[in-house]
């Protein structure tokens, strides 16, 4: 229980940060604090790696996101709290350095990407550690998930795209490198 009380405590501070930093934005710099997002390709949007996730374009941003990151967040840091800081890190940072390098002009902010991150680990570690535990997780997340998928693609304006799916191969990366690490450690 411990545990559990525990998970919940660390995704509601990191929400809790993410509003945090919007009212902030809002009420004291008039929304001028998303200018520190990711600018593609450019010296100053190189910042935006650290700072995007915490930045929203507004109250319907930050609602979609926030429900994210308690479902698909959740999700991850129940199933260890290990894996959930290491696909944070390295979802924010490939998705974050994907978006620099490959994203459109303008300014990228928002934690979708690292949110797909999430939802990465979570579809790809059942084909990895290929164990049946990680395995239904796997399924169930795409079955019951499935429409997050259009996330990838550059249908509306306004949506970075390119975060989402970096944020995916992000997600992606990190459960074949924690499930090949749990290989090596099984195998000695």
């Amino acid at each position: 229980m411990r545990e559990l009380r525990r998970a919940f405590a660390i995704i509601l501070t990191l929400v809790a940060i993410i509003w945090v930093v919007n009212a902030v934005d809002t009420l004291l710099f008039a929304g001028h604090l998303r200018s520190l997002g990711i600018v593609p390709r450019t010296g100053r949007g190189l910042r935006g790696i650290v700072f995007a996730p915490f930045l929203h374009a507004g109250l319907s941003h930050l609602i979609a996101n926030t429900g994210g990151l308690f479902v698909f967040g959740g999700m991850t840091i129940l199933r260890s709290e290990r894996d959930f800081w290491f696909v944070t890190g390295i979802g924010a940072l490939v998705s974050g350095v994907g978006t620099w390098v490959f994203g459109h002009s303008g300014v990228h902010i928002g934690a979708s990407g690292v949110i797909f991150a999430y939802f990465g680990y979570l579809l790809f570690t059942g084909w990895f550690e290929r164990r049946i535990g990680a395995l239904l997780l796997s399924v169930a997340v795409f079955v019951i998930w499935w429409p997050t998928l259009f996330g990838l693609l550059p249908l509306q304006t306004g949506l970075s795209w390119e975060g989402h799916v970096f944020g995916l191969f992000g997600g992606a990366l990190t459960a074949w490198l924690l499930a090949r690490n749990r290989r090596r450690r099984g195998a000695n």
